[in-house]
């Protein structure tokens, strides 16, 4: 019993972190988050005020990208979550598209706070965009895809999976 409560407390820590680091970091708006590395990845990390969890985003690419973030306990790997998606209209503006996915990774599930809620809808310039994400599982294992639609059109997709770690 010990050790499911443990694995509770640890789940709500996690989650509450993601969502601060989450804020913190590529939900900012800010460029100077993000670091260019010498293999043509980009990373955007962020460490807790009292420096005890870290929270590493590490991706690849812009259409299509992948990814990986992991978040870390003392030093220590305790959850990560893989990723892979792209703009599938090469017509439209991307700057468009992922300023759109930012808004519904901001509007994260409390239940699932790993990308953005079950539907998001907003008209933008007389047009209506959808983002929509379906995913199974909890925290500690899970799985999903989002898609945005442009008046009724898919022009994005991403699939997304991760959960709790092994820290031995």
């Amino acid at each position: 019993m010990e050790k499911v409560s443990q694995n509770l407390e640890q789940l709500e820590a996690i989650k509450k972190f993601l969502i601060e680091a989450n804020k913190q970091g590529y939900g900012s708006g800010e460029e100077r988050v993000r670091v260019k590395e010498a293999d043509s990845s980009t990373t955007i990390t962020y460490e807790s005020p009292e420096g005890a969890w870290r929270f590493h985003d590490n991706y690849f690419g812009g259409e299509p990208y992948g990814g990986r973030e992991v978040i870390f306990s003392d030093g220590k790997p305790v959850w990560m979550m893989v990723y892979y998606g792209e703009v599938s209209d090469k017509e439209i503006d991307k700057n468009e598209v992922y300023g759109f996915l930012t808004k519904a990774l901001m509007n994260a599930p409390d239940e699932l706070p790993v990308r953005g809620p079950i539907e998001l809808k907003e008209t933008i310039a007389g047009v209506e965009w959808v983002y929509s994400n379906s995913y199974s599982g909890e925290l500690s294992r899970f799985k999903g895809q989002e898609v945005i639609l442009r008046a009724g059109v898919e022009i994005y997709d991403a699939d997304y999976s991760g959960g709790l770690v092994d820290r031995s």
